[in-house]
Formats: structure tokens, sequence, C-alpha cells
């Protein structure tokens, strides 16, 4: 299993959301890289890097982000995945350009799902991932400031005819409250979502929101075989909630 360390890019800095409320804001760092060469040097498997201004659709603020961003990846050897305003395959091609390894995409899948199957089929399964950030028992996009009409396993499935390999799975009510993940929900909607798929056709979960504390890390470890690929520790690594090494140990066993 994989353990995504997490670096919310807001203003140019390091912070942690409540619930994505931007109004609700921490900041951890103002140096996006000194946190992300903190994380890599504990030896995490994956950066998961978010765009917050680039979500909520402020280009100037999303600059100094892109910025951090390319601090980032200048030094880092650790792969990044990338999300937050990405909005047209562009948008895609200039992520994957300047070193991400895999771009997520969650408003553009949930209102054009028909062009996420092209943009597939033009960048690989390997480097397009779906996310999707549930509120409500729907999908959340734009800064989950709008909620779409497109259910979410039917939107994976239509996506997986594609290729889809990677789903990240938020529980928007759980974000920065640690107060434990909502795995059984990614559970569901794997085996949902795969019901009619091959063994070696199936999309695999990360899951994200609301891990407290290593017990959160351990829920999802024990799912591992039910087509969860990781999970996504945010807030938690920042207060010490969790300590990252530990976590390493356990999704490793």
């Amino acid at each position: 299993m994989n353990i995504f360390a997490a670096i919310d890019l807001k203003d140019g800095k390091c912070v942690r959301l409540i619930q994505g409320d931007p109004n609700a804001e921490t900041i951890y760092n103002d140096d996006p890289a000194a946190a992300a060469e903190m994380w890599e040097t504990i030896g995490v498997d994956w950066l998961h890097i978010v765009n917050l201004d680039g979500a909520f659709d402020d280009p100037d603020k999303s600059a100094k982000n892109i910025d951090a961003l390319q601090a980032i990846l200048d030094s880092a050897k650790t792969p990044v995945q990338f999300g937050g305003g990405l909005r047209s395959p562009e948008d895609i091609q200039k992520a994957l350009d300047v070193g991400v390894s895999r771009v997520v995409i969650g408003s553009l899948a949930a209102d054009r799902p028909r062009q996420m199957l092209d943009i597939l089929s033009q960048f690989g399964s390997e480097q397009v991932a779906l996310g999707l950030d549930m509120k409500d028992g729907k999908i959340a996009t734009h800064g989950w400031r709008q909620l779409a009409d497109i259910d979410a396993v039917k939107l994976a499935q239509l996506i997986h005819t594609a290729g889809l390999t990677h789903v990240i799975y938020t529980d928007i009510s759980r974000d920065g409250m640690l107060r434990g993940t909502n795995v059984e929900a990614a559970v569901a909607l794997a085996q949902a979502g795969n019901e009619n798929a091959g063994s070696s056709r199936r999309f695999k979960v990360i899951v994200s929101g609301g891990v407290a504390n290593i017990e959160d890390v351990k829920r999802v470890k024990a799912h591992e075989d039910q087509d969860i690929e990781g999970v996504i520790i945010g807030k938690a690594l920042y207060t010490g909630a969790v300590d990252l090494a530990e976590a390493m140990r356990v999704a490793h066993a």
C-alpha cells in the first residue's frame, strides 16, 4: 500500500483547510519545497500536491502555487501526483511537461465525462487519475462549491472503459477534521465500479480525508486486497498526530 503526503498550496504556501473552506486555513509552511523535502527524506511513496487556488479559479494566486510546484519538482525525486484547476488537455500537458508524474482530474471529469475518455487515450492511464470529492453523496466540483448531477459509480464505470486505473476518493465531511477515514465508502466504490471488470482491468482507490492516527492507516491497510491502493495523509502529518515513518512501516508490511 502507498502513502501519499499531502501538500495543499494556497497563495504559494503550504496550508490545510477544514472541509475545503478557504476561510478556514492553517498555514503550516511558507516554503512548500521544504515540506516536500521533509516527507521525502522519510521516504514517502508519493507527494500529493493540490493547487487550491486553481480549484477556486483564482489565476493570480494560482500562479504562485505553480511556482511552488516547480520548486518542489526541481529537487524532489519522489513522484508527484498533482491536481487542482486542471480544466483542459493543455493544462494536463503543461503539468506533465514540468515533471508531474500523475494528474488528478475532478471537475472536468464530472462536467465533461466523455472528454475524459479522450484524455485517458491521449495521456495514458498511469498519468491520469479520477478525483471523486464526495459531499452529501454527490460529487463536489470547482473547489467543492458545486455539486455534479452524475453518479460517482457511473462516472467511474464510464471512464473505466477507457482504462481508468487510479481513483482518489475524498470524503469532504472528514477532510481536515481528524475524525477518521471513510474507507468503507471507498471500498464500496471500488466494488461497485469494478463489478463487471476482469481481474486485470480493475481500478484502485486511494482514500483521502480524515486520517487522525496510525489506526486509520491500519484500517486502510486491512482493505488493501479490496482494490485499495493507498491513503493520503495531510493534517495528521503536520500536527504530528501520525508519524510518517510509522505509517510507512504499516503500509509496507
